[in-house]
């Protein structure tokens, strides 16, 4: 796909009556292709794409739409929820909204589909105050969505509101003729007082078929809200993930985003905190288990604008054959940002000579009074561990999976959702090829 070929994209679907003509989205969807065509995508060039090359996936032709709805049945893609819980699910299949596999709600709050939302006026209204306010202006490919990006989840939660059950978001591809090239849209705002959990997931149904996903996510928490996000990135060898989300925060809210990437051709996390409030509190976990030639790579950026706030980052990586890790962390402390607690932490194992992680943690203070603290471990497993637990019986191939599994266990344990905590612990073991038996 080459950049002057968007355009043309872009009125193609301009004159099928695709995109919203008549909503105030569609002048800031203009504003962002012309704002991409300046960009064009990515290059290692840029110091932030240093280690991460976009050359081959791109070098396709992608369908960017699908015009028919396909439904795989319910046996196909139960596995893929986590079904041992009941929960609202926002489900989309080759980018089209689902309601057959869908579970959506009105009932005091909106979980909804975000081009149904843009038709009724009360929603119209939210929409607009908050559609692409944060959303990084100078992120090529997070332009690309704006223009482009048709269907995804809105969730509205009021304030004062306890969503007593998960939310799912789901993205499912199926096979098709011609690659596809999804753009999802997600817009989620939680007002004073509320809390929630999400889980969200991009995973495609036939093992051999191309899909690029281009996906971007803004998150309002508002004063007091409380926000448990959850991302599971365990998808095939032929999908390419480019997943934005960005996170504005008030005053006393709570985020805590949890990544976890165990599959997928490449996978890049751009992750984007914006502290405009006092006492506020981000966490930021992942953890990543690759091989073969899989490439995962997190950039996360944490704004420290206001006083009294923390953020905790926590980011762990077990990387073999000829897989690929990237970590980039930047924290910026503003000079009005005085009494700020940042934590950052990067720890990485490699399990063989060709396995690759680069690694940059960054933090750029402009404030005095503050305690502000970054590490980064690269290593292998302790030899003297494995030979005595080796000693004790267990076989060394258990004896790594339990290692690689301690090594990663203080991200597993934030995971507030137990259903979906097993779920993980399952995804674990099976990358580790071990069975654990807890």
């Amino acid at each position: 796909m080459k950049t002057n070929n968007i355009a043309s994209y872009f009125l193609e679907l301009e004159n099928k009556g695709i995109l919203d003509l008549e909503s105030n989205i569609h002048k800031i969807r203009t504003k962002a292709l012309t704002d991409f065509e300046k960009l064009g995508f990515p290059t290692k060039k840029e110091e932030d794409w240093k280690y991460t090359s976009l050359k081959k996936i791109l070098n396709q032709e992608y369908e960017l739409f699908s015009n028919k709805e396909n439904t795989p049945e319910l046996k196909e893609v139960k596995k893929h929820f986590v079904h041992e819980i009941d929960s609202y699910k926002i489900v989309f299949v080759d980018g089209i909204f689902s309601s057959f596999l869908s579970d959506t709600s009105h009932q005091g709050m909106d979980i909804c589909l975000m081009s149904s939302a843009l038709k009724k006026t009360k929603y119209k209204i939210i929409i607009d105050h908050y559609f692409n306010t944060i959303a990084n202006k100078n992120n090529s490919l997070s332009l690309l969505n704006t223009a482009f990006a048709r269907q995804g989840a809105f969730i509205h939660i009021p304030k004062n509101t306890l969503v007593e059950k998960p939310i799912q978001i789901i993205h499912f591809t199926t096979k098709t003729k011609k690659p596809h090239f999804l753009q999802p849209r997600n817009l989620i705002i939680i007002d004073e007082n509320s809390q929630v959990k999400i889980i969200e997931k991009h995973q495609s149904l036939a093992n051999d078929n191309l899909t690029l996903t281009n996906s971007v996510t803004e998150i309002f928490a508002n004063k007091r809200a409380v926000v448990d996000y959850y991302k599971i990135q365990n998808d095939t060898e032929e999908t390419s993930l480019l997943d934005h989300t960005f996170i504005q925060q008030k005053d006393s809210s709570t985020v805590n985003m949890n990544t976890y990437s165990f599959g997928g051709k490449l996978t890049r996390n751009n992750l984007e905190f914006y502290q405009n409030g006092e006492r506020i509190e981000s966490n930021l976990n992942g953890i990543t288990i690759l091989n073969n030639k899989q490439l995962v790579d997190n950039h996360t950026l944490v704004m420290h604008n206001q006083p009294n706030c923390e953020s905790n980052e926590l980011y762990k990586g077990i990387y073999a054959d000829l897989a690929t890790g990237v970590f980039n962390g930047k924290v910026i402390v503003d000079k009005m940002a005085q009494k700020t607690n940042a934590f950052q932490q990067n720890n990485n194992v490699l399990l063989g000579e060709k396995a690759t992680i680069n690694s940059k943690p960054q933090l750029e203070i402009f404030a005095d009074d503050v305690k502000c603290s970054h590490g980064c471990t690269i290593g292998q497993l302790d030899d003297m561990a494995l030979f005595y637990m080796q000693q004790r019986g267990i076989p060394k191939k258990e004896a790594q999976g339990l290692l690689l599994y301690a090594f990663g266990n203080d991200v597993v344990e934030k995971i507030k959702i137990p259903e979906l905590k097993s779920r993980i612990t399952n995804l674990i073991a099976k990358k580790l090829n071990v069975k654990l038996g807890f």
